[in-house]
Formats: C-alpha cells, structure tokens, sequence
C-alpha cells in the first residue's frame, strides 16, 4: 500500500501540473509548469518542525502553510489572474497532500 500511496502522490506533484500546463496553458506550457513546480516550495514549512517528516502525520492542518486559513488564502488568489496559476499549482499541492491523509489510515494502524 506504501508504494501505491508514494505512486500515487508523486505523479500528482509531478505529472498533474504538466497536463494542466498542457491543457490550459498552451502557449505557455513550459513557464507555467515551473511555476506549477515552484509551488511545492509551499513543503518548506516542513522544516519548522520536529520530525521534520513523519509518515504517519496529516500534512493538511498541520503544517503553517498546509492550515486551512492558507487554503483559504490560496483560494481568494484564484480571481487574480496575476496570482492564478500560483493558486492553482497551491490547491493542487493540497489536493494532493490532502488524498496522503487518507492513505495513513491503512499505512499507520
């Protein structure tokens, strides 16, 4: 079940973010999908704690920046079309943290 989750959670960070360049940033697919990369610097609020990573803990709630009030924020950048794709590739990163959380049930009994 382990490598399904890490599957799974690595091709969501990786892959999704390029078929979403691809898909709706077509003219400029390569810069939003390093921009898209770029997001995934949102992990550095990782660093502020002791374990730094515990594979049996729910980043969402968590983490400063993994808070619901930052996903919140991250969803008021949506209409800002200057801020989009920054929000868009934060969402994403969450989506993805957020289906983690469902795998530690099986993974940490």
């Amino acid at each position: 079940m382990v490598l399904v989750q890490h599957v799974i959670h690595y091709s969501l960070h990786l892959v999704l973010p390029l078929g979403v360049a691809v898909l709706f940033f077509r003219k400029k697919w390569k810069q939003t999908y390093i921009i898209l990369l770029l997001t995934m610097l949102v992990d550095i609020d990782h660093l502020f704690t002791n374990p730094v990573f515990d594979p049996c803990r729910c980043s969402i709630g968590f983490h400063f920046l993994h808070s619901y009030a930052a996903i919140g924020l991250y969803v008021l950048m949506l209409p800002f079309s200057r801020l989009r794709i920054i929000a868009i590739g934060l969402l994403m990163h969450m989506a993805t943290d957020y289906i983690d959380c469902f795998f530690i049930e099986f993974n940490c009994k």
